[in-house]
């Protein structure tokens, strides 16, 4: 008697399971075989009966290892270029551009706290094989890129501070490797908070140029006012489309969705729903940090060079040499490549992590986390000593602007899944997207994959067919 019920009892709790099992990958044609980030997967706990701030505190810092990726190497170039062309009239598409990043990552932060997925396991559990592997091959070259920009970055930085060739610069760059290796075996925080310790390095550099460039602060609150100039110059609107099309980095929404996984919050709709909130929050905050910074750069191009005819600097160069001339400031160029050196090297921290996120998501494959780093690693510098040494120092401009067309290229295939995903009810059940966000998210979506064809199409068509193309639809083609 005693065996059968205890048999019964078995099976109950089977079918239970088994229902449990079917709920949670309803809507997914494959099942995920382990979860995200698995060496630090809700290793941080969060107090469940603790205050707000205790919360909010708990849940803080995966948004600052995302907002890295928007003060990058690779965005210095167009804020430098926008404000010393344009002064201040383009701190309007910074904070348009902010605002869209804060919209995106927010979707990432559902759909990794709501399926329990990062976007890269979430595209291998919903398309065809082949899909998976294209998206995989694309994602890897447009993080490739990224580090491309953040090793050349870092090695501009030692060389306007140390004098290094350029060639030693790079190399020397791959040792951070052995500094993320180190910190993840301490735990996740510690990488964050030294993430968190570079940004506020970066912040306090910009805030002492800002001191000393004694910007107008009405031209600047005039600046953030949109208005139609930007669309009328056609020259002001190419800047501000390189500036909107480099503003969400693609590998930005797969990490997202990984690391604000390594919280451990509770399982259930109002626990999921908390953690929504107080990501979200760490997210915004994050962002808005990441906002002063590009606007600081622009808004200290234009103190300094558009009113002292110096409105072709484009150059990270060439911006380092004539700050403290023009500031009448020593110490200025320095705290720029001091900045230059802390955005490089911050960023690729976060850059080997999104490259672990890509690979074990996409291809369900591990391998060491050392290997992975050095690998990825070895991806961005080959080329750039090759670019480097066959072509010398001054094609380094050209290189970061390579990468960020290459980042272009593949944006609209990370931006794409992730509006469907957390758009689906059978994915995401109650956290799905309601109609105001998803008319807001799509919008976003779509203006940020217009921007970027556009951004490609000026860069590989010949002249004569973007004559050709422009004239049909009856604007004016970019002189530049």
């Amino acid at each position: 008697m005693r065996s059968a019920e205890s048999a019964s009892v078995f099976e109950m709790m089977n079918r239970r399971n088994q229902t449990i099992a079917a709920d949670v990958e309803r809507g997914w044609r494959r099942r995920t075989p382990h979860v995200s980030l698995p060496e630090v997967h809700r290793s941080i706990v969060v107090p469940t009966t603790a205050s707000f701030w205790r919360k909010l505190i708990a849940f803080s810092g995966p948004g600052f290892l995302v907002a890295v990726g928007y003060m990058d190497p690779g965005n210095w170039a167009t804020d430098l270029s926008g404000g010393a062309k344009f002064g201040y009239a383009l701190l309007t598409v910074v904070m348009i551009s902010n605002f869209m990043a804060i919209l995106l990552q927010h979707l990432c932060i559902k759909l990794g706290v709501a399926t329990g997925r990062d976007l890269a396991q979430a595209c291998r559990d919903h398309y065809s094989t082949l899909t998976v592997w294209s998206l995989w091959i694309l994602c890897e070259i447009a993080i490739a890129a990224c580090d491309l920009a953040e090793v050349v970055g870092s090695a501009i930085g030692l060389q306007l501070l140390f004098g290094l060739p350029l060639v030693w610069g790079c190399i020397i760059t791959a040792l951070d490797v052995l500094a993320v290796l180190y910190l993840q075996t301490k735990g996740f925080r510690y990488i964050e908070a030294l993430v968190i310790t570079l940004i506020v390095t970066i912040g306090s550099c910009f805030a002492a140029e800002l001191i000393f460039s004694k910007p107008d602060l009405t031209g600047v609150m005039l600046g953030f006012v949109p208005g139609p100039r930007i669309v009328v110059n056609q020259g002001m609107l190419y800047v501000s489309i390189g500036i909107l099309g480099a503003t969400v980095m693609p590998h930005n929404l797969y990490l997202h969705s990984s690391i604000v996984q390594t919280r451990r919050f509770e399982q259930t709709p109002e626990g999921k729903r908390e953690a929504i909130k107080f990501a979200t929050i760490d997210s915004t905050v994050a962002l808005m940090f990441a906002l002063f910074i590009n606007g600081a750069i622009l808004v200290l191009a234009a103190s300094a060079f558009h009113w002292s005819g110096h409105q072709d600097v484009a150059e990270i160069q060439d911006a380092y040499k004539l700050l403290s001339p023009l500031l009448g400031v020593g110490v200025a160029s320095i705290l720029f490549a001091v900045a230059l050196l802390a955005s490089g090297q911050n960023s690729t921290l976060t850059g080997t992590l999104a490259g672990q996120v890509v690979m074990e998501g996409f291809l369900n494959f591990r391998i060491t986390p050392w290997l992975r780093r050095l690998i990825t690693r070895f991806i961005a510098i080959i080329p750039a000593v090759l670019v480097i040494g066959i072509f010398g120092e001054s094609k380094t401009t050209q290189l970061l602007v390579a990468s960020q067309v290459v980042l272009s290229m593949q944006l609209g295939f990370a931006v794409w899944p992730l509006m469907r995903f957390t758009g689906e009810k059978t994915k995401m059940g109650e956290f799905a997207n309601r109609l105001c966000l998803k008319i807001l998210g799509w919008a976003t979506a779509g203006i940020i994959i217009v921007l970027n064809v556009k951004l490609l199409l000026d860069t590989f068509l010949p002249d004569s067919v973007l004559q050709s193309l422009y004239g049909f639809f009856h604007i004016s083609a970019p002189t530049q």
